[in-house]
Formats: C-alpha cells, sequence, structure tokens
C-alpha cells in the first residue's frame, strides 16, 4: 500500500488550447478510498489514465509512495486497474483470467493457484472458476475484473467507471460490495465515476473536477454540507440544489416574495462585480411546507409531483411580483420541494414553502464562490 500525489500534474493532449487536466494537486492517503468525479470531459478519466501511466504528463509530476513515477513505465508502476467494459480474454476461463498477469509475471503455479482461490472466495466466484466469460453475467464479469486486480496485490487499485455497464439494481449491489472489500483489503484505491450517488456512497473522500480543474476535495458530508462554489452545489446532490440568482435589498436576497435574511459577512463580502445580488442555493429537504403569508415564505407553482413511495418531490416553478434570474436546478426555472408522501399536492395547485433557518447557501454572483 502507498500513497498517490498529483504535483501540479497537467496533461494537453496534441491540437488544444485547454488543458484536459490543469496543475492538478492532490494527496491521496495511505489505504484511502478516493472517488474523482465530475460531468463527461471534466478530466477524471485522463487524471487516472496518467496516474496508470497510459496518458503523459505535460506538467508536473505524480508520485506513488515518495517514488516519482511521472516517466515509469505502466506495468512498472504496481498498480492493477478494473475498466468500464471488464476486458476480459472470451476463451480463457474465470480463473486464467484471474491468474493471467501473474502467469505473465512469471509467478509459479502453485502461488497463482492459491492467490487466484483466495480472491474467488472474498468476491463469491469459487463455483465460476472453470466457467468462460460469455456464461457469466454482467455483475460476474464485473467481479472477475476485481478479482484479477486483486490477485496482483498492487500498492493501488486504479477503477474507471466499473459500473457503468450494469442495470440499476445490480450497480447498486456491487457499488456495496467494491466499498467493503476495499475496507477489507485496505488497498489505495482511486475510483472514477460520472454518477454522484456513488461518490456520496462508496467514497472516504471525493474530489470534484470540472474542465480539468480541481473545484474541492472533502469527505461526501463536506460537500454535501458547504459545497465551495455554485459548481459543486449544483453538481452533489440529488435531486439536485435549487439554485438561483436575486437582488440584495435591505441585507436580504429577494426570493420570490420572500426576503432571505443574509449574514453581515456575507453583505460585506460582495463587490462591484456583483451588481446588488448574490446567488442563493438551499436543497429540497432545506424547504418547509408552511402556511400562506408565514413570514420569509415564498409561493411555488406545482408542475409535477414525483412519488417514489418513502419519498416524494415537487418540481415547480416560483411565483414572484420581483421575478428572480436563472432560478434552478439546472438550466430551468424549476423549484425542486422534498414533501411528505402522505400529502401530495395536485399538478397546478401553488403551495407555500420557506427555507429552513441555517440551511442557505450563499455564492458571489461574480465568481460563484462561496460567500456563506
Amino acid at each position: 500500500m502507498a500513497t498517490v500525489t498529483f504535483d501540479h500534474a497537467t496533461r494537453l493532449y496534441p491540437g488544444t488550447e485547454r488543458p484536459a487536466v490543469d496543475q492538478l494537486n492532490l494527496h491521496i492517503e495511505d489505504g484511502e478510498f478516493l472517488v474523482l468525479v465530475g460531468p463527461s470531459g471534466c478530466g477524471k478519466s485522463t487524471s487516472l489514465r496518467m496516474l496508470a501511466g497510459l496518458e503523459d504528463v505535460n506538467g508536473g509530476r505524480i508520485l506513488i509512495g515518495d517514488r516519482d513515477v511521472t516517466d515509469v513505465q505502466p506495468k512498472d508502476r504496481d498498480i492493477a486497474m478494473v475498466f468500464q467494459n471488464y476486458a476480459l480474454y472470451p476463451h480463457m476461463s474465470v480463473a486464467d483470467n484471474m491468474g493471467f498477469a501473474l502467469k505473465i509475471a512469471g509467478t509459479p503455479k502453485a502461488e497463482i493457484r492459491q492467490r487466484v482461490e483466495e480472491a474467488a472466495k472474498i468476491l463469491d466466484l469459487t463455483e465460476y472458476l472453470d466457467r468462460k466469460p460469455k456464461a457469466l453475467s454482467g455483475g460476474q464479469r464485473q467481479r472477475v475484473a476485481m478479482g484479477r486486480a486483486i490477485v496482483r496485490q498492487p500498492q493501488v487499485f486504479l477503477m474507471d467507471e466499473p459500473l457503468s455497464n450494469l442495470d440499476a439494481k445490480l450497480r447498486v449491489q456491487t457499488r456495496t460490495q467494491i466499498a467493503s472489500l476495499q475496507r477489507r483489503l485496505g488497498v489505495t484505491t482511486v475510483y472514477v465515476t460520472h454518477d454522484q450517488t456513488e461518490a456520496l456512497t462508496m467514497g472516504d473522500r471525493i474530489a470534484v473536477l470540472n474542465k480539468g480543474v480541481l473545484q474541492q476535495v472533502g469527505t461526501p458530508r463536506e460537500m454535501y454540507d458547504q459545497p465551495a462554489n455554485v459548481f459543486v452545489a449544483g453538481f452533489i446532490g440529488s435531486p439536485a440544489m435549487n439554485i438561483g440568482t436575486f437582488q440584495v435589498k435591505d441585507g436580504a436576497a429577494l426570493v420570490g416574495n420572500a426576503q432571505v435574511p443574509l449574514e453581515r459577512t456575507v453583505v460585506d463580502a460582495l463587490t462591484e462585480a456583483d451588481g446588488g445580488k448574490v446567488t442563493v442555493g438551499f436543497r429540497p429537504e432545506s424547504l418547509d411546507v408552511v402556511g400562506s403569508g408565514t413570514a420569509g415564505s415564498f409561493q411555488v407553482e406545482v408542475n409535477l409531483v414525483e412519488e417514489l413511495g418513502s419519498d416524494a418531490f415537487v418540481y415547480g416553478s416560483l411565483k414572484s411580483d420581483v421575478g428572480a434570474s436563472d432560478l434552478s436546478a439546472g438550466d430551468s426555472d424549476q423549484v425542486i420541494v422534498r414533501i411528505d408522501p402522505r400529502e401530495v399536492p395536485m399538478k397546478g395547485d401553488t403551495i407555500n414553502v420557506a427555507i429552513k433557518p441555517g440551511q442557505s447557501h450563499v455564492f458571489s454572483a461574480a465568481t460563484g464562490n462561496r460567500l456563506s
């Protein structure tokens, strides 16, 4: 096991002006499960491939433990990678697939068999060792790919969206298995996904990337409760955070017909570039349904109700005499409210909601950086 360090690591593809990964500084502790997450094209897979040695590093360096591996061949880095498409040999049995890397390295047959059987026991694959990949389900194939990485006993596991090809139910089940397996083995793991639910449920820490730039690193709870900027706030959480830009008047943000008080430090931090506005975010569960006329409440017209059995979410539009610019949980004027699933409003109804005290997030309208 070892630590992993990206020290100003940069990857610039030929013919492009903007780096795919730009000055990445990230330290991963020994035995830590770190999840790299972000939208498509953000540089997360490129970062992983740089660590694996499959992409050149155009600037900075990468260390595994105290060893600079920037220019070291992939086979000499002591890492094992699990790919999205399993990458199994169709003509080999499960046992041969799992032990193939050891065979190439010249490991004695008895030791290969022992390591394969140990990994198969951990992954519940013992009864499938003599089967070919075509006789396995998607989840079983993914476990074989995991087993192939485990038998190598590397310093670092690299996983590139390993659950993308699985159906929804199997994905939930397999991500639990991967997380518990990593904690049992204690191997430093870097896991890439675009699914922020996977990131929140699996990682010891999460690193959010956007356009090749690291936005924030922290525990799942830190990312959820204290997003560093508007991008992280909108990306982490499902359903997404409601985010809008509102006028500031008398120390409060005008959200619909309500005034949301702002901390004095927030008001003092506003600059000319903000133009007298702030960006306010509040999660669906941070809204209370209240009676008409309640202080600090605003109206939402119901467009759709999503009933999930134990939960329900209202998707609606903010009703305002003042108007809001770009209130969204995406790129529309939509507001999402978590409600009691036993008291669901009808489409076209109007509900009154208020932000729970201390559960709003305030960002600079100009820079998008956190102010509260």
